[in-house]
């Protein structure tokens, strides 16, 4: 391929990246990337890898565990690789609208929550299925408030934005 024409690739999937994106993520993304580049050279290497690791309190992180990692990539994650490579994780996941449209059908009054047992019911009875430890441990991770409900914006956000709206 010419030089041009490899340039003009390189160029086009780079925008589509960022296009996934709104800007503040795009913003949390670059934070995250900073803090894991920690020898501030532009690329996550298995250095940086390991630091981050010790950062967050993991001190023995093995080489293959860090070597089967950075094999993710498709070459030295830079920050444009570092989003497409979430972008990919993040594919296939309906955007935070649709996904809460799904959940009013059984909220008709738009109160944004559900109570709980009912969800239970219809996420075992349903569809793809979901098994009682299953359930168990979507309750665990989206706990139900003290009158039994689920708050299905928040899962929704969630789900699509990975953090508790609370929590920014």
């Amino acid at each position: 391929m010419a030089p041009k024409k490899a340039k003009k690739k390189a160029a086009e999937a780079s925008s589509n990246v960022f296009s996934m994106f709104e800007q503040a993520q795009i913003q949390e993304f670059k934070e995250a990337f900073t803090i894991m580049d920690q020898n501030r050279d532009g690329f996550i290497d298995k250095g940086d890898l390991r630091d981050t690791f010790c950062a967050l309190g993991r001190l023995n992180v093995g080489n293959e565990e860090l070597d089967e990692m950075l094999k993710m990539a498709p070459g030295p994650i830079n920050f444009t690789i570092f989003l497409s490579m979430f972008g990919e994780k993040l594919k296939g996941t309906d955007p935070e609208e649709t996904i809460i449209n799904a959940f009013k059908i059984f909220d008709p009054e738009g109160q944004g929550v559900l109570k709980g047992e009912d969800i239970k019911y219809y996420i075992m009875s349903q569809a793809d299925k979901f098994t009682e430890a299953e359930v168990e441990d979507m309750f665990t991770n989206f706990p139900l408030d003290v009158a039994g409900n689920l708050d299905y914006k928040n899962l929704c956000y969630v789900i699509t934005h990975g953090e508790d709206k609370e929590a920014e």
